[in-house]
C-alpha cells in the first residue's frame, strides 16, 4: 500500500509530504499533522478524507494562507469540501482549498468589524444554480454554527458561485461574469417593459434559467437547431419581443465574443412574450379590482 511520508507539520490540520507520484504536496485533512514527526508514514488508503494540492502554485498560495487563518476554520471547510463531493458526487478543482478558506475567513473578518456587504444578484445565483446554492446554505450554516458568526444570506450566494467554479473547472471571475450578465440581462427585461418581476414567480425562474443555457450552450459550442418556422411564427406574431430578444442576444454575443444562434432569439422570445403577457394580466385584474 503506497503512502507519504511527512516533511513539515504546518498544523494538526496541514502538512508538507513527500508523495510517491507527485513529489512534494500540502496535505489537508482533519487532525492528519496532530502528533506526526519527520519522516512519518502515512497510509494514502484514507484519501478520501484528506485532499493533496499537487500544483506547485496552489501549494504556495496555501501556505502564504494559513497563517492568516484560523485553524478551525480550516478543519470546517475540509468538512465542507466533502459535503460538496458527496451532495455532487464530482471531481473538484483542487484551488476550492484556497479560494474557500481566503473567501470564508475575509467573511468572517467584515462580520466582526460590522462591515456589511451586498449580494445584488443573490436571486440569480439561487435560481441558476440551485444544487450549489443548497451546498452554500450548508456551508455557511456550518460556518456560523463552528466558527461563532452570524454570515449573512448574502454570503450563501458568493459561495455558491465558488463551488460552481471548483465542480466546472472554471475561473470563479468567468462564473461571476456570468451572473453579473444574467442579472444585467434581466435589468434590461424590467426597464423595457416598466414590470418587476416577481423574484419568486415561475417566469422568473424560466427566464434566469434559460439564459444561463444559453451562456452554457455557447461556453460548451453547442449548436442550436434553427427553426425557420419558429423564428418566423416568433418574428411575426410577437415583433415587440422578439426584438427585444435580438438586443439581448447581441449583448451577449459582446460580452463572451461567441456567435448566438438565431433559433436563440425564437426561444427567448417564448419567455419574454409570456412575462409581458403576464403583466398584461396583472394591469387588467388591478383595474377590475378598482372597478365599481
Amino acid at each position: 500500500m503506497s503512502s507519504i511520508t511527512v516533511a513539515k507539520v504546518l498544523n494538526n490540520n496541514v502538512i508538507i509530504a513527500q508523495h510517491p507520484q507527485y513529489s512534494e504536496v500540502v496535505v489537508i485533512g482533519k487532525g492528519i499533522g496532530f502528533n506526526r514527526k519527520l519522516r512519518d508514514q502515512i497510509n494514502l488508503s484514507s484519501v478520501e478524507k484528506m485532499f493533496i494540492l499537487r500544483s506547485q502554485e496552489e501549494q504556495e498560495q496555501y501556505k502564504q494562507l494559513l497563517p492568516q487563518v484560523d485553524e478551525k476554520l480550516i478543519e470546517v471547510v475540509q468538512e465542507i469540501v466533502l459535503h460538496i463531493m458527496h451532495c455532487s458526487r464530482q471531481p473538484l478543482n483542487e484551488h476550492i482549498h484556497i479560494a474557500l478558506t481566503d473567501h470564508i475567513s475575509f467573511a468572517i473578518r467584515r462580520f466582526e468589524q460590522d462591515i456589511p456587504i451586498h449580494n445584488p444578484f443573490l436571486y440569480e445565483t439561487k435560481e441558476i444554480y440551485p444544487e450549489e446554492y443548497k451546498m452554500a446554505e450548508y456551508a455557511i450554516g456550518r460556518i456560523n454554527e463552528a466558527m461563532g458568526v452570524e454570515l449573512p444570506v448574502d454570503e450563501i450566494g458568493f459561495v455558491a458561485l465558488h463551488i460552481v467554479s471548483a465542480l466546472s473547472n472554471r475561473q470563479i471571475s468567468e462564473v461571476r461574469q456570468h451572473s453579473l450578465l444574467i442579472g444585467e440581462l434581466v435589468g434590461l427585461v424590467e426597464n423595457y417593459l416598466d414590470y418587476r418581476i416577481p423574484r419568486d414567480s415561475l417566469d422568473y425562474s424560466r427566464l434566469v434559467t434559460h439564459l444561463r443555457f444559453v451562456l452554457e450552450r455557447l461556453r460548451r459550442g453547442e449548436a442550436v437547431q434553427e427553426t425557420s418556422t419558429l423564428d418566423g411564427l416568433m418574428k411575426r406574431e410577437y415583433p415587440e419581443m422578439y426584438s427585444l430578444a435580438w438586443k439581448l442576444t447581441k449583448i451577449i454575443e459582446q460580452r463572451v465574443r461567441i456567435p448566438v444562434y438565431q433559433a436563440e432569439v425564437s426561444y427567448l422570445t417564448i419567455h419574454l412574450q409570456r412575462i409581458a403577457q403576464k403583466k398584461v394580466d396583472e394591469q387588467d385584474m388591478d383595474k377590475n379590482g378598482e372597478a365599481p
